[in-house]
């Protein structure tokens, strides 16, 4: 396995339930020394869009499906490629079995409110940066049916 991946864009997302909770994924991450939460999302594949991506990431992480789906921008992963991370809100949600990878077996489904989502990123229990700017972005562009455009 190599940690050199070519550039590829990548989506997350921010799927809320009726309640407005969160769901939140958590794993071991030994490399890094500990657990840590994150949003569904991963790398596009070949002829996906990411929009295509994400709801993919979502089915297959989460065992989520969302019937109403709004960008929240896309943005650099790194200033040194051209590869870019698209950000999204997905509700209207529907819940059904992971479909997890042989690397992502012990990836863990919980549902936070906002607040307490917001309030771990700032406790540091966010490991990648796409997932806290998500939650804020969500969080501070109000009413679902206003969508910032896609940059």
């Amino acid at each position: 396995m190599t940690d050199h991946h070519p550039a590829r864009d990548a989506s997350v997302v921010v799927a809320r339930d009726t309640n407005g909770l969160v769901a939140l994924l958590s794993a071991h991450f030994p490399r890094h020394g500990g657990d840590y939460l994150f949003l569904p999302g991963g790398r596009r594949e070949d002829g996906e869009t990411a929009e295509e991506c994400a709801r993919r990431e979502l089915r297959e992480e989460a065992g989520i499906t969302a019937g109403a789906w709004r960008s929240l921008g896309a943005y650099a992963m790194t200033l040194g490629s051209p590869a870019r991370v698209h950000l999204f809100e997905a509700r209207h949600l529907t819940l059904g079995p992971q479909e997890l990878t042989p690397t992502e077996q012990d990836f863990t489904l919980s549902w936070w409110s906002m607040s307490d989502a917001i309030d771990a990123v700032s406790r540091g229990r966010f490991l990648l940066p796409a997932g806290p700017l998500a939650l804020l972005l969500a969080d501070r562009t109000g009413h679902f049916s206003r969508a910032p455009s896609d940059r």
